[in-house]
Order: C-alpha cells, then structure tokens, then sequence
C-alpha cells in the first residue's frame, strides 16, 4: 500500500520505516504519493492543501526521507524547507537495506510525477490504467529519466490491475456481482475473464513495458479465486 504525505510527518516516518526494515529483515519497499481521496481526509480530519501544495510536501518529504536513511551514523541531518525544517536530526534508526528501502512512486500526472520517480524511486508504479495509457506514461518516465541523466533501465516498471477470473461465465459473472460491477465493465478496465484472458491482460501490460504486476482482489475472502489464480495465472506466467 501507498502512504500520503499528507498522512505522516516525514521524521517519525523515516524512523518508522527503518525500524520495520531492520525488524524484518530488509523486506520494506517504501510506497509514498502525494495524496488523492479526499474523502479519506474528511472523514479522518486530516488537512487536504492543494494538488500543488501536496506535490510540494510529497518532495520535501522524499528529500527528509532519503537524507535521513543516508546520513552516516554519528552525522546529523538538517533540512530547511517551505514547508518542513529539521535541525540536527540524529536520523536514528538506519533501514537494513543500504541506503533506504526501495522507493515506490506511482500515479498519472505527466509532469511532478516521472520527474519524482526519476529523481527519487527505485521502482514506478501506475495503478489501474488502459495499456495505451500505461504505455504512453512509461514513455513519459523514461524520458524523465534521460532529462536527469538517468538510465531509464535503472528503473523497474509496474503496474496494478484489479482482478476477477472463473473459470466459467456463471462464475464471472457471480463474482463480479458481489463486487456490485458488470463483468463487461471489467473485461474492459481490468484483469477479467478466465484464466487464459487474464494472462493475456497481464501479457498486453507487459508488452507495453510492465516489469511487474500487483493484482488487486477485491474479494479476499473468496479463496477458491486465489486458488484459481495461483494454479491457473501465476504458474503459467514466466
């Protein structure tokens, strides 16, 4: 899952996150976004600035972060901003992983967001789009890359897609229900169908430029779905 910026002052979370990288062994990747569902924000009496001013936040934020994993022990770490200032952080604890945990930023925007996944992430992420549009949005990435010098292989592209797979159309068709959808509405926006179309859905992801696939289930308490897609998705894939 991705945390808001706007949900965490960037201090406590970089110590978060490195306590969990030390307490698991180096397992963490480390999603963060500018925030979007202000819905969310309401209903929790978390401030919601504007698209700008979270896109400020959410940099300043990567810059703390990132600065703080990467002080050399026994060093402080000060950071002045619009919106944050550190003073003589002792930017304690330090993540397992060298360096910080893998950064995962993801989203649609043409311009603030490659430009962040360029300067700052390990990995770019778009969730849920049509594959003309993941694939133009690589593109997009890429080229922040080469503008800051960066080799576009250096990063790893992925991209999540909601899942819902049968092996019949009764079946489909009674999943997609419960999720109050149309399964014609899925075929067309996400991973759906039988077995055989939703490899080809992951197939057409990869083509455009996928590297890796999050499958998102909407349904967790239906097993006999995981089931499916383990023995019939997964093995088949590469």
């Amino acid at each position: 899952m991705v945390c808001s910026a706007t949900f965490r002052l960037p201090g406590p979370l970089a110590v978060t996150v490195a306590q969990v990288d030390q307490m698991s062994g180096g397992r963490v990747d480390f999603g963060i976004g500018a925030g979007w569902y202000d819905v969310e924000h309401v209903a929790y009496g978390i401030p919601f600035p504007s698209t700008n001013e979270r896109f400020e936040r959410l940099e300043e934020q990567l810059q703390i972060i990132t600065g703080m994993w990467r002080a050399l022990p026994g060093d402080q770490f000060s950071f002045e901003g619009q919106h944050y200032t550190i003073v003589g952080s002792p930017a304690l604890p330090k993540p397992l992983q060298p360096g910080g945990p893998p950064i995962i930023i993801g989203g649609h925007g043409k311009r603030r967001t490659p430009r962040l996944a360029a300067t700052y992430a390990a990995e770019f992420n778009q969730p849920f789009p049509q594959v003309d549009d993941y694939r133009a949005q690589v593109k997009v990435v890429r080229e922040a890359c080469e503008t800051i010098g960066r080799d576009p292989d250096d990063l790893f592209y992925s991209v999540a897609l909601t899942v819902c797979c049968g092996e019949s159309e009764e079946e489909l068709g009674l999943r997609a229900g419960k999720l109050g959808l149309r399964l014609e509405d899925l075929r067309a926006t996400a991973a759906a169908g039988r077995p055989s179309e939703v490899i080809d859905r992951i197939a057409d992801f990869v083509d455009a430029g996928a590297q890796r696939v999050y499958l998102q289930l909407l349904d967790c308490s239906d097993v006999e779905q995981v089931h499916l897609l383990a023995d019939r998705v997964v093995k088949v894939l590469p």
